[in-house]
């Protein structure tokens, strides 16, 4: 019997320890060399490959991988039909969404991307960047960056770019102005459509799908677990924010209980006093690799 194994993209560059990290605590050891574009991972049902972000929605429509993670604005640049299967926000890479905007020298009489009329515009998401503008009726010319693209608009070579960014600050660095946003992005975790009518295949997407979501639902949240007296139960619970009501059970053969609950790390040092105060001891607090809620199942 032919051994199944699903093939998996790992996007190279500025995601890659992330994305490994995630996979980590998913549960998926993955190891790379430096000297390999193909990772060893510890689940004998997948077989990885490091692609670019930039290209990985091509490999992936192709057939030549089955899943794989790439942001939003290049499944667009590429045009390809993909299934997306899951949103994948690193909150520990960045708590925002990456924007394409539309910038300027800050003299630049530009106001409006109408103003781009007849304008030459630099940027890495040429083809994008293009249908933006002609579905808008606005004739410009658009030409490739192979890098340093703030630095063409405030040469003079171009009159705007399109670039990419998440808080604007390195645009205003720059001596730039933001005049438009052309599209909000973040990461996917997208299929090939073929593999998910595979039903073995889009089991094991499922599954991966799933437990990153979990691990990605437990960044910045800890467990709290602590003995509670009876008499003071309504104090304790009453500090704890919690997701859903606080598990509790009684100690054996004690007028004491078991409270456990899950909360944002950065408001336990608030709370862990209060509770010790309020009558709480043996307060614990531990980490957490993933927390997987029933709405994440697809």
């Amino acid at each position: 019997m032919e051994k199944k194994v699903l093939k998996l993209g790992i996007p190279k560059g500025s995601l890659e320890s992330a994305t490994i990290d995630l996979f980590n605590r998913a549960g998926w050891r993955i190891s790379i060399s430096s000297r390999n574009y193909f990772p060893s991972i510890d689940d004998p049902e997948i077989s990885c490959a490091l692609i670019r972000a930039q290209e990985m929605a091509r490999y992936l429509e192709t057939g030549v991988l089955d899943v794989g993670l790439t942001g939003l604005d290049w499944i667009l640049e590429n045009g390809a039909d993909l299934d997306i299967v899951s949103d994948l926000v690193y909150s520990k890479v960045s708590t925002r969404k990456a924007r394409w905007v539309l910038a300027v020298p800050s003299d630049s009489d530009i106001a409006s991307i109408e103003d781009c009329k007849g304008k030459r515009i630099s940027t890495e998401l040429v083809g994008f960047t293009r249908n933006y503008f002609k579905e808008r009726n606005i004739p410009v010319e658009v030409e490739f960056s192979w890098g340093a693209t703030e630095a063409k608009v405030v040469e003079g070579l171009v009159d705007a770019i399109v670039e990419v960014t998440e808080t604007g600050s390195t645009i205003k660095a720059h001596g730039l102005k933001i005049i438009h946003t052309l599209l909000e992005s973040n990461t996917k975790l997208a299929a090939n459509p073929g593999s998910m009518k595979d039903p073995w295949k889009r089991n094991k997407i499922r599954q991966i799908a799933l437990l990153l979501k979990g691990a990605l639902n437990a960044d910045n949240m800890v467990g709290l677990k602590m003995n509670v007296p009876k008499d003071k139960l309504d104090q304790v619970v009453e500090i704890l924010p919690s997701l859903a009501s606080p598990t509790i059970s009684h100690l054996h053969n004690s007028d004491w209980l078991s409270v456990e609950s899950v909360v944002e790390e950065p408001v336990v040092r608030e709370i862990i006093p209060r509770l010790a105060k309020a009558g709480a001891d043996g307060i614990i607090e531990y980490s957490l690799n993933k927390m997987v809620a029933r709405d994440d199942t697809l």
